[in-house]
């Protein structure tokens, strides 16, 4: 019998978690392979490693203690990455060597797997004065493209392309041109945004007062408040972005505040850090602990839970001693204050097995005192820690306690801190569990809705047909289990049917006993006035949240999943006819039709030949493979992986007009040339003008500069198309919604967030 309880479930496990050997064959046989694998690696620093490697896999088995997905695929691999998520990199020396020394550690913490997080605050805005150059600085936003272009040549870990957030200050002059930033559909794509909030600011906001915008103690321009307020709003309205951070929140509220100071996050906004700061994380899913689920006397076992939650501040714990690290900064600094994230998933599942509608005040006091007892047991489980193998090196009684988010905490834990120490300094944050939400059986996704309690999802077989495959929620497939084809109760809400202050309250109600922080997204119906959605933030930030990311569907953004209103009209899944999976590459035909094209690049001595054949697909044609040959053989090396390159992007199906967008942009740092009038940036970038000119005679594209700007895997929107949302990185198809805090294709579920 297999442990999973839907197909998705387990092509996921499959796919992103099973541990296999260099030539793809499986070596974790079954999911208790890859369970037993984690709990023998976690428990290798214990005393008595085989004791706990039971209790570990114990906590593992049936997905009721989920580690992050970095844990859950590297450990006990013996491979070189990290089992940390999250980072924030060191800060940014406003000079040069010292902007390039940080690319050059984020460019090895991501070849390693760990998304990051920077504060571009800390460099000069643009035009101010370079001393001792004669120029004027190129400003945050500058070094934040090359920043993306770093990234987008990194593959991390798992061939996932690295996530990065951006923030930036309120009160940083180049704040507006951030804020705007991304309204450019080809620039910072492996960017979130934030902007970090200060209460300064909310006040002014609130007085409508003016606003400085200043650095180094110049004020570089002065602007009103609640315009500055605005211009943050409408972006977010219209384009999702940029999101808010209330920065001071963060850091008064901080157990560490003594010593360190916070000014960023990690990609998504759970996990603020200090410099080098690192988190791992995890999640107890509260959807296997509840008893007589749908019953009257339905409850969480809150004894299970403590028991779960100390188990897995442990294995967590261990996870700082066995994890590598992409720096020595980074290791120093996870070591110093072993900072764990653990939260929840399922809770959405959850309240509904305990008969109770998420959004509701009743729901909201449910989840405060689960995520309560969460906590307790966290801080208690550490203290034992503490005792047995030391608290963490810069713990300091007096100031821990002291700091914001202990002062509510329960009497008899802070007094046990004080006796014995703490070896975590903090403990609980709640990540968007996108991936290991559906690993675990579809359950509701951190501490978010049900996003759709079922759709159809339609897989391209390598025949052109299609499968269809109903994925089910967790507690729905419950309530069918014991109740048929009865009708699901009232309580039973998704994310479209809530409202963003119903959202909003359930975000304030888990933040309570968050030390760290949480990711989650307000869905925003279209319609929602501006007003309306500004109100939003002024709810989140007056009921203490610590960050705000909404999600309003537009033509910009794509929209969301529509729900259907009766469970037998499911939303579907389903890719444009156009779309072939990355994972099935086109057959090639016996015989193809192409052109060849000469190509005499100015002071070489031979000219390079480039062959274009086409197929036929669905009445149009399109370019299928490209043979660039000469007979110098200086060329000989680039140009055969230029060829196998561009051929297996052509291979994939799709718009690949982007390839010739990439191309034209490389410049030869030696100089380009002039060819009939037009300057050429590098050979590489004439190649491009020979493909775009083909294209252009096949009416593949329009004309020259007609293509897409970029990889049409990472667009919002593709050339020509109606809205809808961009296409996914791992499947190709165009799915990719807001689900649950993170973008997630529907058909295949790969999560950027995880």
């Amino acid at each position: 019998m297999t442990r999973f309880s839907a197909p998705i479930a387990e092509q996921i496990w499959d796919m992103k978690y099973r541990l296999k050997g260099a030539d793809g064959a499986p070596l974790d046989l079954t999911v208790e392979d890859t369970w037993r694998r984690i709990a023998r690696a976690l428990a290798a620093p214990e005393a008595e490693p085989a004791l706990w490697e039971d209790r570990f896999y114990a906590a593992l088995e049936d997905f009721r203690f989920l580690p992050a997905g970095r844990i859950t695929a590297g450990a006990g691999t013996g491979r070189s990455v990290t089992l940390f998520n999250c980072f924030v990199m060191g800060t940014i020396p406003d000079s040069m060597a010292g902007i390039f020394d940080m690319l050059k550690e984020a460019a090895l913490t991501m070849q390693q797997g760990g998304g990051i997080g920077y504060d571009f605050s800390t460099i000069r805005p643009r035009g101010a004065d370079v001393l001792g150059v004669a120029a004027d600085a190129s400003g945050p936003l500058s070094f934040m493209d090359v920043w993306d272009a770093m990234c987008r040549t990194i593959m991390s870990a798992g061939s996932r392309r690295g996530a990065m957030m951006a923030t930036m200050r309120c009160d940083h002059p180049d704040i507006e041109a951030f804020i705007t930033a991304k309204q450019d559909p080809a620039r910072l794509r492996n960017f979130n945004l934030s902007v970090l909030v200060t209460d300064a600011f909310m006040a002014a906001v609130k007085d409508d007062k003016p606003w400085e915008l200043h650095f180094g103690g110049k004020v570089y321009h002065t602007v009103e408040a609640r315009d500055l307020w605005n211009r943050i709003m409408r972006a977010t309205y219209d384009f999702a972005e940029p999101g808010v951070i209330f920065i001071d929140r963060i850091n008064a509220m901080n157990n560490l505040a003594y010593c360190e100071s916070i000014a960023a996050t990690n990609p998504c906004g759970e996990q603020p850090l200090p410099p080098y700061g690192a988190c791992l994380l995890g999640s107890i899913n509260l959807a296997r602990l509840v008893r007589e689920p749908f019953e009257a006397l339905a409850e969480l076992d809150e004894d299970a839970l403590d028991e779960l939650v100390a188990t897995a501040v442990r294995m967590m714990d261990n996870v700082v001693d066995v994890s590598r690290f992409a720096l020595p900064q980074q290791e120093a600094e996870a070591r110093a204050k072993r900072r764990i994230g653990l939260g929840v998933t399922g809770l959405a599942d959850a309240l509904l097995m305990v008969g109770l509608r998420y959004g509701s005040e009743e729901a909201a006091r449910q989840t405060e005192r689960w995520l309560h007892r969460i906590a307790r047991a966290a801080y208690l489980a550490s203290v034992q820690l503490a005792r047995e193998k030391g608290a963490f090196p810069l713990f300091d009684a007096d100031k821990y306690l002291a700091s914001g988010a202990l002062a509510h905490m329960d009497e008899d834990v802070r007094a046990a801190i004080a006796e014995h120490g703490i070896r975590n300094a903090l403990l609980t944050s709640i990540a968007p569990t996108g991936t290991i939400s559906l690993y675990a059986g579809n359950v509701s996704s951190g501490i978010e809705p049900v996003f759709a309690y079922a759709y159809t999802r339609k897989v391209l077989q390598r025949d052109g047909s299609r499968t269809e495959e109903e994925v089910v929620d967790h507690a729905v497939r419950l309530w069918r289990e014991k109740f048929g084809d009865a009708p699901l109760p009232d309580y039973f809400v998704d994310a479209q049917t809530l409202s963003p202050a119903e959202h909003v309250r359930m975000q304030a109600a888990a933040q309570k006993w968050v030390d760290s922080s949480i990711s989650k997204t307000i869905n925003c119906p279209e319609d929602i006035s501006f007003d309306a959605f500004k109100d939003v933030y002024l709810q989140a930030y007056e009921t203490g949240c610590k960050g705000c990311t909404t999600y309003r569907p537009n033509a910009v953004t794509g929209s969301v999943l529509t729900v259907a209103e009766s469970s037998e009209k499911r939303p579907e899944a389903e890719t444009g006819a156009d779309v072939v999976y990355l994972s099935d590459p086109l057959d090639r035909p016996q015989a193809l039709e192409g052109s060849t094209y000469k190509l005499k690049w100015p002071d070489s001595e031979h000219a390079i030949y480039i062959t274009i054949n086409d197929i036929v697909m669905a009445g149009r044609r399109r370019p299928f493979e490209v043979f660039i040959n000469s007979k110098n053989m200086e060329h000989f090396a680039w140009t055969v992986a230029l060829t196998r390159m561009i051929s297996a992007v052509f291979r994939r199906g799709g718009d690949v007009s982007f390839v010739v967008e990439e191309l034209k942009a490389v410049f030869d740092p030696r100089g380009g040339a002039w060819m009939q009038g037009k300057y050429i940036p590098s050979i590489l970038a004439a190649i491009g003008g020979v493909i775009e000119r083909h294209m252009v005679s096949i009416g593949f594209i329009e004309g020259e500069g007609m293509g897409l700007k970029s990889d049409p895997r990472y667009q919002a929107m593709a050339v020509g198309d109606t809205p809808r949302g961009p296409a996914c990185p791992a499947c190709g198809a165009y799915e990719m919604r807001m689900v649950e805090g993170c973008m997630t294709c529907m058909n295949c579920g790969h999560s950027k967030c995880s």
